[in-house]
């Protein structure tokens, strides 16, 4: 009786394994029908995409000049080196994406808005979410001040000019 007992629990379990386990995978699919018809992810980064993305977070708008304020390079790079450098490199991909480009890829006011707001960004933002499904490792909130992520963008301007 308990050896019968014992088959019966163990078919269970094995049952409920592999169960499991083909939930698992049927999650991790694609995420694209036989029609090939975009997620609802793709489409929200798609439709957010079209229109000027400023992200979630203080800053609305900003001024830039086509000179580069040199003193606020300066005082970038520093916050940069302390930080900000310890997860993101100029030339390459390294926990976080590469610097060099980002001006280019990014609105200013979305680089701000990233740099002062990462957790509530990678909860809110359509891109700043799939920037967190890509890399895998959320940003760090530093308390970065406005001001201070003011002198960051003009420091990635100055990385984009030397392009």
């Amino acid at each position: 009786m308990k050896k019968l007992q014992f088959k019966s629990v163990c078919f269970h379990i094995f049952f409920c394994m592999f169960a499991a386990v083909a939930f698992i995978i049927a999650g991790c699919s694609s995420g694209s029908n036989e029609k090939g018809e975009s997620s609802a992810a793709e489409k929200e980064v798609a439709s957010v995409e079209e229109a000027p993305v400023i992200g979630v977070g203080p800053v609305k708008t900003v001024e830039l000049s086509d000179e580069l304020d040199e003193a606020l390079v300066n005082e970038g790079l520093s916050i940069f080196e302390s930080k900000c450098s310890a997860c993101h490199q100029i030339d390459e991909r390294y926990v976080g994406p590469a610097i060099k480009g980002i001006t280019e890829r990014r609105n200013p006011v979305w680089i701000m808005n990233m740099v002062i707001n990462p957790v509530e960004m990678t909860q809110k933002d359509p891109i700043a979410k799939q920037l967190l499904s890509e890399y895998l490792t959320q940003m760090v909130n530093q308390n970065i001040s406005e001001p201070d992520a003011r002198a960051l963008l003009e420091y990635f301007r100055h990385i984009d000019k030397e392009l």
